[in-house]
């Protein structure tokens, strides 16, 4: 198989970086996560680049490119441990362009390409515990389309969205089934509560009471496992940009520290170490090409894919995190230092869309009775 990436995907990395690197300084982020974790400037910044429209097709002025080009930038995002949840926009776009009617890709498609709306998946509840089957969120009809009424937690940048995906229960029959419901954020009886995440990004809880809403799909299980599992792949290429970045910091504070009056990088036990770390990276690396080449998968396999690419992911964002930090010493969990803020994200993103053993849990139970060495 070839995993070299074509001219245009080299140049839209290189683009990519060199935004994060010129204007997406660590200062800045401080300075956005002080000012309440998302800044919509920097946002805009990302859409001027053509971000925002990346998975949006031409037709509804996007870039129409797929899921290789989106790892290539969030990747590159990852790097820079950039706070404005584009992944969201990612994951709301391709949920939109597969499953929304003609209308509703019209209204709002052009807006999240342009960077104008965003658009987040809400669909974190409290007692669901990451089973997305499990929802509480009612839905009922009304004259001109539906009411949602729902309580949603930890929804990326929720306070600051445009509008939000929600999934809600539909008695349909006298039988529950779930949809796939689009909520303004100025929709009546829509309110948010925001706060900050450990890694200095933003969320919210948003509740609804009643509130108008525009039908998305009629299956909405389906449509929220294509989100999340769109998403997953974002997070996997994210926190490889992360890892990347925080062994990048490590191995320039080993060879600057010194010890006995000779870098720390040349002491043989921290170099095994070292070599640890960065075979973490990489199978973390592997996986998540593999998970965004199966996201044009069937949907039981897709799902399967991402799960064990979460697996792995999880397992080495936790140990390359902590490694890294150990090997810097105290300085590595202190406020003013990069990698503590690393080791923040890299946890955060751990227990993002399931944690380990949430899609630990989900690959044992899809392994079926043929599974085993003595199968």
């Amino acid at each position: 198989m070839d995993f070299d990436f074509s001219d245009d995907q080299e140049h839209l990395r290189e683009a990519v970086g060199r935004w994060v690197e010129k204007a997406y300084t660590f200062d800045r982020r401080r300075a956005a996560t002080a000012a309440g974790g998302f800044d919509r400037g920097t946002y805009g910044e990302l859409a001027e680049l053509g971000l925002t429209g990346l998975c949006v097709p031409d037709a509804h002025g996007g870039m129409g490119m797929g899921a290789v080009e989106s790892m290539v930038i969030m990747e590159q995002l990852g790097r820079g441990l950039v706070l404005e949840p584009l992944g969201q926009t990612l994951v709301a776009s391709t949920v939109l362009a597969h499953c929304a009617s003609a209308d509703v890709q019209a209204e709002w498609l052009p807006r999240i390409a342009s960077g104008e709306a965003l658009v987040v998946l809400a669909h974190q509840e409290r007692q669901a515990r990451y089973a997305l089957e499990k929802c509480v969120a009612k839905a009922t009809p009304a004259q001109d389309g539906w009411t949602v009424s729902a309580t949603k937690n930890m929804v990326p940048a929720g306070d600051q969205a445009d509008a939000w995906l929600v999934p809600a229960m539909v008695d349909d029959a006298g039988t529950a089934r779930m949809g796939l419901f689009l909520v303004a954020r100025d929709a009546t009886g829509a309110s948010t509560q925001g706060h900050l995440c450990q890694d200095g990004s933003r969320a919210a809880t948003v509740t609804l009471v009643n509130s108008p809403a525009t039908l998305v799909s009629t299956d909405g299980l389906a449509a929220l496992q294509l989100g999340v599992d769109v998403g997953l792949a974002a997070l996997c290429a994210e926190a490889v940009g992360v890892m990347d970045a925080t062994v990048a910091y490590t191995v320039d504070y080993m060879n600057t520290r010194k010890q006995f009056g000779v870098a720390i990088a040349s002491f043989q036990a921290l170099r095994h170490r070292m070599a640890d770390v960065k075979m973490q990276l990489e199978l973390a690396r592997s996986m998540s090409y593999y998970a965004t080449l199966k996201l044009g998968a069937p949907a039981a396999e897709r799902s399967l894919a991402l799960s064990r690419a979460k697996v792995q992911l999880g397992q080495s964002m936790r140990f390359v995190g902590q490694q890294c930090v150990q090997l810097h010493g105290g300085i590595g969990v202190t406020d003013e230092y990069v990698v503590s803020h690393c080791f923040k994200k890299l946890t955060q993103l751990e227990m993002t869309l399931g944690d380990t053993l949430h899609h630990l849990g989900q690959v044992s139970d899809r392994m079926g009775e043929t599974a085993g060495v003595f199968a």
